[in-house]
């Protein structure tokens, strides 16, 4: 039972720290992420080469959104 209850312990914790990364990467995200966001996902995908883009992207599916420097993702709807 101890090696269970540590090994739950172990993931709780694993978990924790994952989401304060999350949380830390959202609340400031890397110089990188302001020019790939800049550029837009679409030209992002579209310098993918073609056989990854089919697999790793569904250009249909969900939202546009912006990186706004002053209050995070905003979406880019009218």
């Amino acid at each position: 039972n101890r090696s269970r209850f540590v090994l739950e312990a172990i993931r709780r914790e694993l978990r924790h720290r994952r989401r304060e990364a999350l949380r830390r990467s959202l609340e400031n995200p890397h110089e990188e992420a302001h020019a790939l966001a800049d550029a837009g996902f679409d030209e992002w995908a579209s310098s993918l080469p073609d056989e990854s883009v089919a697999e790793m992207v569904h250009l249909e599916g969900g939202k546009p959104v912006r990186w706004n420097h002053g209050s995070g993702w905003e979406t880019n709807e009218p």
